[in-house]
């Protein structure tokens, strides 16, 4: 009878006998990296599959050492940056051999000690924080237990971390010169989550590029980085006279750019970009669409991924030859139609 009828367990010694090959050219076969010729992997994989064989990660991970799984720290997804994001670090770290396991965190540090708890559980070999602050202490515990982590798109003021961001001080400063050669005068800027390092920096080079054009912020509302606070924000700083309104407004990033539009324009009549330019930052898919069009910095998701991946992997096979970076990765304009054009702009 076939023993998978009978529930026993196929064994890698079976798919050997079958395939004509050592059990262990069928542990190479099932390893990622690991060398093995296409003739002895065809004949493997077509054995494996008569007999219904598939191996035991988490018996090798033990032997190993490594559980070739990387731990995702993300805060929300509400943003439509992250899930595309999340899927192009998903398949890169695929295609070197490891799997992504995902955690849901608050985007404070608040309960990321409790998540730790549960990712050093699956003995991962690495992890990556999106959109998450940590801790000291967090970063300590991690050393100690010799997994590596790296901050995707925020950066904290702490030492032995590797972050990988778009250069968002940098960004501010673009969207503030084109906005300044708009020939807008009532800029106003509508703010993410105060505790990211992204809302941080953005607000820092827009104010510095519009110090120097001799303007400053005309009016300022927090965002957070959610929909509804975004759509608070605009009514606040636009439900006014015109003579008390602003011409132009950065928002934080698309996600809540988007909502802001949404009140302009629905809710308080207003023309974008005829009464008042609106400009974003991300990218996100729905920036492109006709309904928004919507100009933005974009954030050069596939060149972070591929930082991020490799600095994580550096850590993993050479952890003693590895420097923490911080790696920002400059992000153009893209110029769409929610913002006037500067003078002879093409």
């Amino acid at each position: 009878m076939d023993s998978r009828l009978m529930g026993d367990k196929i064994t890698s010694l079976q798919v050997a006998e079958l395939a004509g090959v050592s059990q262990s050219a069928v542990s190479r076969v099932f390893t990622p990296g690991a060398s093995v010729s296409a003739k002895t992997r065809e004949k493997v994989r077509k054995a494996a599959n008569e007999l219904g064989y598939r191996p035991n990660v988490l018996a090798r991970a033990m032997v190993s050492g490594k559980s070739r799984i990387i731990g995702l720290v993300v805060a929300y997804l509400e943003n439509q940056f992250y899930p595309e994001a999340i899927e192009k670090l998903s398949n890169l770290l695929q295609e070197h051999g490891y799997h992504v396991l995902i955690f849901m965190a608050t985007k404070t540090s608040g309960n990321v000690d409790e998540v730790l708890e549960e990712i050093l559980d699956y003995q991962v070999d690495g992890i990556v924080m999106a959109s998450v602050a940590m801790t000291s202490n967090i970063s300590s515990r991690c050393q100690q237990a010799g997994i590596p982590i790296v901050l995707f798109n925020r950066s904290q003021d702490m030492d032995g971390i590797t972050s990988v961001t778009t250069d968002n001080y940098a960004g501010g400063r673009r969207v503030a010169e084109f906005l300044v050669a708009g020939g807008h005068r009532k800029i106003s800027y509508i703010a993410g989550w105060e505790g990211a390092s992204t809302q941080r920096d953005r607000e820092a080079g827009f104010r510095a590029a519009l110090q120097e054009a001799h303007q400053q912020v005309y009016s300022r509302a927090i965002g957070d980085f959610h929909t509804e606070s975004a759509r608070a924000a605009a009514r606040d700083l636009f439900d006014r006279p015109a003579d008390d309104r602003p011409d132009a407004v950065f928002v934080a990033n698309d996600h809540m750019a988007l909502a802001v539009m949404d009140v302009l324009r629905f809710e308080l009549g207003l023309s974008v970009p005829g009464d008042v330019s609106v400009v974003g930052f991300d990218d996100v898919p729905p920036a492109a669409w006709p309904a928004y069009d919507l100009t933005t910095l974009r954030q050069r998701s596939n060149l972070m991924v591929e930082e991020t991946v490799n600095a994580l992997l550096n850590y993993i096979n050479d952890p003693d030859a590895t420097v923490p970076r911080k790696i920002a990765i400059d992000g153009p304009l893209i110029v769409r139609g929610s913002a006037k054009l500067p003078e002879g702009y093409e």
